[in-house]
């Protein structure tokens, strides 16, 4: 039976698994266990959706891509120690993503350059250390922007069209309502 499970898991496993980490399954409830620790990385290889640990400490990871680890719902561990983390403002994502995600995790890493920065904690850089991000906004959220600035721009014009519609009709109602008024003086009374 141990041979069994032994041969369905690099199957299972083998399409998922990043070629450069080792896999594990903890289970097809809970998800994948991956191992990248101590591999010399320099990117963030493609993960499975559904790791459920991840080990990338020891590795010269410098700054993980916006975005990278959204898709990973089911993530309850990671470990990002010793990596050499470039804290500019392409860091700013993974502090983001760790203070949600947490608080040890963020607590144990430290930036390794800038000069001025380093072996500052992560976790303690403010916007100031920083300095100026001229792109914070992900192009999608620019893209939203101007959706909903159009959007914004229709129920203008609706809200105008039908106030000017109401004026209309009410001073089309006035002029019926005086014709009818004519109409009833100018007809004769027959008893």
């Amino acid at each position: 039976a141990v041979l069994g499970c032994a041969l369905l898991l690099p199957t299972v496993l083998g399409e998922d698994c990043p070629s450069p980490c080792s896999c594990w399954s903890l289970g097809e409830p809970w998800g994948t266990g991956v191992d990248c620790s101590s591999r010399r990385l320099r990117a963030l290889p493609a993960l499975p959706r559904l790791t459920r640990s991840l080990h990338l400490h020891n590795n010269s990871l410098a700054s993980i891509p916006a975005g990278a680890l959204d898709s990973l719902g089911h993530l309850q561990e990671l470990q990002l120690w010793d990596n050499p983390w470039h804290c500019d403002c392409h860091i700013l994502y993974l502090k983001l993503w760790l203070q949600d995600f947490s608080a040890p995790a963020l607590a144990r890493l430290r930036c390794a350059s800038p000069a001025a920065l380093r072996m500052k904690a992560l976790g303690q850089l403010t916007g100031n250390d920083l300095g100026v991000c001229t792109r914070l906004l992900p192009t999608k959220c620019l893209q939203f922007f101007w959706r909903d600035l159009i959007l914004i721009a229709g129920a203008i014009i609706t809200l105008l069209l039908v106030a000017w519609a109401l004026k209309f009709s009410k001073k089309l109602v006035c002029q019926l309502s005086l014709g009818r008024r004519r109409l009833r003086r100018n007809i004769p009374k027959t008893h």
